[in-house]
């Protein structure tokens, strides 16, 4: 059973499919746990001194990247050697997290704040894309196999992060850092093209659509191999931009909620 989990051998079940009953109950045990967890630990550290709060980011951290080292480990015994390292590495949108959890969690002052942005602006985006999205993954390998499972346990630590770190109140969302949460996603993009261009591979989607909605641009310029990786770090980018202007508005209708409040208490 537990050679049939870990794909010794190959699988002897067939892929239950994309969508099917068995991705679907899984996604929403997966999507459950996520919101439950973020929401109890977060409503009872939200008026705790920051250090609490981090101890439950530092397990997140360590949890997410000790997952995905264990199933690098397992594929390259599976595969007979280390040539399945050359398309896991960290470079993908979903695994950016791999290494911007634990920036958020270990790193420290303004690095630190625009990394807890980072999380929390792409976490829960990452989560839906990596579970309910993974079209390629749960036609390509049983619901329960490791990388399904890993798939989605990883991904919904993205999203459990988010999601505690804007419950807590971690995330700063200062204007001043957005440069620095620019400066994230331009090193990882760069690294990706990087390693595109050297193992031929399509990090980040920079080369190809590859079945995403990214397919759209890439047939729009032709896959034009300027135009079409600097649509693809627009729309990040753009995307960045959007939160941070969805926050401040929220920010700023809440504030105004509170002042009314006030001003009717005073008169009162």
């Amino acid at each position: 059973m537990i050679k049939e989990f870990l794909g010794f051998g190959g699988y002897t079940r067939e892929p239950e499919g994309f969508l099917s009953w068995q991705h679907l109950l899984f996604v929403a045990y997966l999507m459950t746990g996520m919101v439950v967890l973020a929401v109890l630990l977060g409503r009872r550290n939200r008026r705790r001194d920051e250090r609490t709060k981090n101890r439950v980011l530092i397990w997140a951290a360590v949890l997410i990247d000790a997952i995905d080292l264990f199933v690098n480990v397992v594929t390259c015994i599976n595969e007979g050697g280390l040539e399945p390292i050359r398309r896991m590495l960290p470079l993908f949108l979903c695994s950016i997290m791999l290494i911007a959890l634990p920036l958020a969690a270990f790193s420290r002052g303004r690095l630190r704040e625009a990394a807890l942005d980072f999380v929390f602006i792409f976490g829960l985006l990452i989560a839906v894309m990596g579970t309910v999205g993974a079209g390629q993954n749960y036609s390509a390998y049983p619901v329960l196999s490791l990388i399904n499972v890993s798939s989605g346990l990883t991904h919904a630590i993205s999203g459990f992060a988010a999601l505690y770190i804007g419950i807590t109140g971690m995330a700063s969302m200062k204007k001043a850092n957005i440069p620095i949460t620019f400066a994230i996603l331009f090193f990882f993009c760069a690294a990706a093209y990087i390693a595109d261009v050297t193992l031929d591979y399509n990090y980040m989607f920079l080369m190809r659509g590859d079945g995403t909605p990214y397919d759209l641009f890439y047939n729009l310029v032709n896959g034009n191999r300027v135009l079409y990786p600097l649509i693809v770090v627009a729309l990040f980018l753009l995307y960045i931009v959007l939160f941070y202007l969805a926050f401040f508005l929220f920010k700023r209708r809440k504030a105004a909620k509170e002042a009314v409040r006030a001003g009717g208490k005073t008169s009162g």
